[in-house]
């Protein structure tokens, strides 16, 4: 629990966001409403109501924006028109803890420790929970349809890129206390944050990781910018994107590095209609791993021996993570369309003790664990699937820096998807992220496939 400030912060936060919604566009708002979250809100802290989820870092900026929406800009947000076959993905996505329940309604008894059922109430719960992660996704499909507005959201996320390095770059320096000071705890393992002799940051995202993967993107981001020659506050593109790269470097991260210099890359050299491949190759992969994982087609031996190329303690590290991916998925295949619901009922535990023996990173294996087979597609289905639209969106895309953007923006939701697989970076601004990209996607096909619209 943080301290009274904490709770001070996460209150006032809706207030922040009536002001912001106020004095600036929906655009600006949205962006900054749902950005400044992740980046400033305490983490783990959180407000509990009756018959509500926990109200905390991921609920409370959507929940705000989704105000800023309806009550200041007078906005009704649309979750299911004119949404086509996606409106299927979301339904399911929206439903599925209720099948869950009606499947779940045992208890479990493993070395004398009782998991309880997953009842209906914890069903809705779970509901309202996916909603509110979620909205961000349909409130950036709504309004940022044009180019200016896509191009507003990677200026904005440059721009919060850069505003955030200088608290990353002082815990590079003193080590990650910033949120111990100010909220009052450190909300992780501090001695996970320890690389290469020095400190992983942390600042208010809750773990190193986090905050390497946010300046991954945030460097992908400005590599297209550079690309399409545009100016974030005056500051020269080049500039920034070495200054960006030295920042994620200094993250400590290798994974996220990896990313980074991939993006870094790929924007840089290979036209937007290979970028668009490799964006399409990157989701269709994420959406395959569970099925390649379940068939042992998946090369998770040859990966290890790779990374022990690079250093054996992250080969060490990743060959971890696969155990406990093999162990969840052994028990997830027991439930496999639907799965186990909460109370750590997916997780895998000592027969004799009880003693919960697997740790869960991937954010795949969580959601197949828990909301099972169609609780993955509704979920990853939804991410891809803006790429897919996008792809589409680029066969008609003429000028230079809307394919550039467009391209980039799509591989930007690939990488997140990928993070999915080792880790579980998956939060609200990565929904906002690609509700944006499906918006555009669909403005410029409508356009172009539906003469009577463009007036």
């Amino acid at each position: 629990m943080g301290n009274s400030l904490a709770y001070i912060v996460l209150a006032l936060w809706p207030l922040i966001a009536i002001y912001l919604y106020k004095n600036k566009s929906i655009q600006d708002a949205t962006l900054w409403v749902i950005f400044g979250g992740l980046m400033f809100l305490p983490v783990k802290t959180a407000i509990d109501l009756p018959y509500l989820p926990a109200l905390g870092k991921e609920s409370i900026p959507a929940i705000s924006a989704l105000l800023g929406c309806w009550l200041i800009k007078n906005k009704r947000i649309s979750y299911i028109t004119e949404l086509g076959k996606l409106k299927y993905l979301v339904i399911i996505f929206l439903t599925i803890p209720f099948i869950t329940a009606g499947l779940n309604s045992d208890s479990i008894n493993i070395g004398g420790y009782i998991l309880p059922k997953f009842t209906y109430y914890d069903a809705l719960s779970a509901a309202i929970n996916q909603f509110l992660i979620i909205t961000p996704f349909f409130i950036g499909r709504q309004f940022f349809k044009i180019y200016e507005q896509q191009l507003l959201m990677f200026k904005l996320l440059v721009m919060a890129g850069l505003l955030y390095s200088l608290p990353i770059l002082f815990e590079v320096r003193m080590s990650p206390q910033l949120h111990t000071w100010i909220y009052g705890y450190f909300p992780h393992d501090f001695a996970q944050q320890m690389r290469f002799g020095g400190f992983r940051p942390v600042v208010f995202m809750g773990h190193g990781l986090l905050v390497s993967f946010f300046s991954a993107l945030v460097l992908i981001a400005s590599v297209a910018l550079w690309r399409s020659k545009v100016k974030v506050r005056g500051f020269i593109p080049v500039w920034v994107s070495y200054y960006l790269l030295l920042v994620l470097l200094l993250c400590k991260s290798v994974g996220p590095f990896l990313y980074g210099i991939f993006g870094f890359f790929v924007v840089k050299m290979l036209s937007p209609k290979v970028q668009m491949r490799i964006a399409v190759m990157l989701v269709s992969l994420a959406m395959l791993y569970p099925v390649m994982s379940i068939l042992k087609v998946f090369p998770h031996q040859a990966l290890v021996g790779v990374a022990e190329s690079i250093s054996p303690e992250r080969a060490q590290s990743l060959e971890f993570r696969f155990n406990n991916e093999s162990k969840l998925l052994y028990i997830a295949r027991e439930r496999i369309f639907f799965g186990w619901g909460g109370w750590g009922r997916n997780r895998a535990y000592d027969e004799e003790t009880g003693r919960d023996i697997s740790v869960t990173d991937g954010r795949w294996i969580l959601t197949l664990g828990q909301f099972g087979f169609f609780g993955f597609v509704a979920e990853f289905g939804l991410l891809a699937m803006t790429v897919f639209r996008a792809r589409k969106a680029s066969q008609y895309v003429i000028e230079k820096p809307e394919k550039v953007l467009l391209a980039a923006h799509a591989l930007l939701v690939g990488v997140g998807m990928i993070d999915q697989l080792p880790n579980a970076s998956l939060a609200p601004w990565l929904w906002l992220v690609a509700g944006v990209l499906l918006s555009r996607s669909e403005h410029i096909i409508a356009y172009h496939e539906k003469p009577s619209l463009r007036n």
